[in-house]
């Protein structure tokens, strides 16, 4: 039995876009990025109960509980869906995440485990509350019912190798954002600089454990030719067998002040798509 506890935003009990199957996908409050094309923004912040959420919520349906760890509790009954807490939040933050104990995720995915291929750890950002997601991954493969699902994790790869380390004995699979291979680029979209995930790709794929590669592409800044070609020439020094995913930007869901960044056209996306089959890529897929 295992008390250790992670703050989730929420858990999808069915996703076909969270890696191969149909899995279980636990999405993690608190990111170490900034990402100006989030768009999940609310999983980004942590909640430092400064109360504003409570005080402007229409149905007041929120309330602080104060404890260890303190959390905010939200009436389901008068809770209408407004997001309005969201929208004033000033650090991104989400009132209705919740402390769940390993035990209790565990719970949650044996209701599910008949119909699901696997667990898939998002965010915010996986690897920011390590233990706990090393835990579930160690129960989940020491469950005779639920050692057969596989193990993985949606990450943007700003995290150090000894983080991969920890996990790789209960890890089967990793899908890694690069947000753009320009380290400058990179920093403009995330606020981080992309060492990192630099790192991580190359470190995973010789682990057997990188899933796929991840490209979501905003206009303006990582679309051009030259970074296309620099991030497929990477890719390809370290194996023409990775899997690209080409993700378009969507505006959805993105906070306002960020919402004049340009979407992709579907001509550019298979643009880049062919730069990538040319350079040798078989497994190249457009979301």
């Amino acid at each position: 039995m295992s008390k250790l506890q992670a703050l989730i935003n929420r858990i999808i009990r069915f996703s076909a876009v969270d890696g191969p199957g149909n899995r279980l996908v636990i999405f993690l409050q608190g990111c170490n990025l900034q990402c100006i094309n989030c768009h999940n923004p609310h999983t980004i912040g942590i909640c430092n109960f400064c109360g504003k959420c409570i005080k402007e919520c229409p149905v007041n349906a929120l309330e602080i509980i104060a404890g260890d760890p303190s959390w905010i509790n939200y009436d389901e009954s008068r809770c209408v869906n407004c997001d309005h807490c969201l929208e004033v939040c000033p650090i991104n933050s989400n009132p209705r995440s919740r402390w769940m104990e390993v035990d209790e995720v565990i719970k949650e995915i044996h209701r599910v485990a008949p119909f699901i291929s696997g667990i898939t750890v998002s965010g915010g950002e996986a690897t920011q509350q390590l233990d706990f997601v090393k835990e579930l991954f160690t129960c989940i493969k020491n469950d005779y019912k639920l050692s057969s699902l596989t193990n993985f994790i949606d990450s943007n790869g700003i995290a150090p190798i000894s983080y991969w380390e920890t996990l790789l004995p209960v890890l089967d699979g990793a899908m890694i954002d690069l947000k753009a291979f320009d380290p400058d680029v990179h920093y403009q979209l995330t606020g981080e600089t992309n060492d990192l995930v630099l790192a991580t790709i190359p470190y995973l794929y010789d682990k057997g454990k990188l899933y796929e590669v991840r490209l979501l592409i905003v206009p303006g800044y990582n679309d051009d030719r030259e970074q296309i070609d620099a991030t497929a020439d990477y890719l390809a020094k370290i194996g023409r067998d990775i899997r690209i995913r080409l993700i378009p930007f969507r505006k959805h869901g993105v906070r306002a002040k960020f919402r004049n960044l340009l979407e992709p056209e579907g001509e550019l996306m298979e643009e880049i798509k062919e730069i990538f089959v040319k350079d040798g890529f078989e497994e190249i897929y457009i979301t």
